[in-house]
């Protein structure tokens, strides 16, 4: 059910308390990255057109598991035959497994750089039918450079073509532990998505009642993408002294709440 902005503002003073109880959720699904990556959850993300991935690579040099944590490298490209200058790596379920609804957290420690910009971040399951900004786009974290902040923000037809970033607001930023691990999280429901650092509410996306198109098109199943990405307009420039530079991704978990 739709709820009018009031209604929302209201919940929203509640948006730094922390998150429901433990009790309230059941854990439905892990990886912890325990001995080897889950290909039939997991695949590595392919370069494409879009800034972000256009780094992306399969080089194994990129990946790795170290201490029970995936390692997501972006690398220095020794490749002539590759216009790349930098490799990055990155996983994505696209394809294999789906997030609907639930809490969906993931616990990861973010290596600082000049150019560094990792995320973790939600797209549509049924892509094609549902293409970006249409679908929605859920950014559950993304940092850049060495900051003392993440990012999350959604985005879809609404922000992003009409423009209405604003109303309600689509982003925010909440601090972290730069030098250690974070637990990034959101909850995604029928009428808002509820975002987390480190089990504190940071951020709430409701659904209201407007009479412009595609507000709120996040109750449908999403993939999850966790990427090292490099560099571009909105980070900035690289350091090549400050790379290779990497993300440690300790586990990833998902929530039904309990009936």
């Amino acid at each position: 059910m739709r709820r009018s902005l009031f209604a929302w503002l209201a919940a929203a003073a509640l948006a730094g308390c922390a998150g429901p109880a433990a009790g309230e959720w059941e854990l439905v699904w892990e990886d912890d990255f325990e001995g080897c990556v889950d290909t039939a959850s997991w695949s590595k993300i392919p370069r494409w057109h879009p800034e972000w991935a256009q780094k992306m690579s399969d080089d194994g040099r990129c990946y790795g598991l170290r201490d029970g944590n995936l390692i997501l490298r972006a690398i220095a490209n020794d490749d002539p035959a590759d216009s790349a200058a930098y490799l990055t790596g990155g996983l994505y379920t696209k394809g294999k497994r789906a997030f609907h609804g639930g809490r969906l957290e993931v616990r990861a420690r973010l290596h600082g750089a000049r150019g560094a910009w990792p995320a973790i971040w939600l797209k549509p399951f049924e892509e094609e039918r549902f293409p970006w900004p249409t679908g929605g786009e859920i950014d559950i974290m993304e940092r850049l450079n060495h900051d003392t902040i993440v990012y999350q923000t959604v985005h879809s037809h609404y922000t992003h073509t009409l423009g209405m970033g604003d109303v309600p607001p689509h982003g925010a930023t909440a601090p972290i532990r730069p030098d250690d691990y974070n637990v990034y999280g959101v909850e995604l429901g029928p009428d808002s998505l509820v975002f987390s650092v480190n089990g504190r509410r940071s951020f709430a996306y409701p659904c209201i009642e407007t009479d412009r198109e595609g507000q709120y098109p996040f109750d449908k199943p999403y993939y999850l993408l966790v990427d090292m990405q490099l560099g571009g307009t909105w980070v900035g420039e690289i350091d090549p002294a400050e790379v290779p530079v990497e993300m440690e991704v300790d586990w990833v978990r998902y929530y039904r709440r309990k009936r």
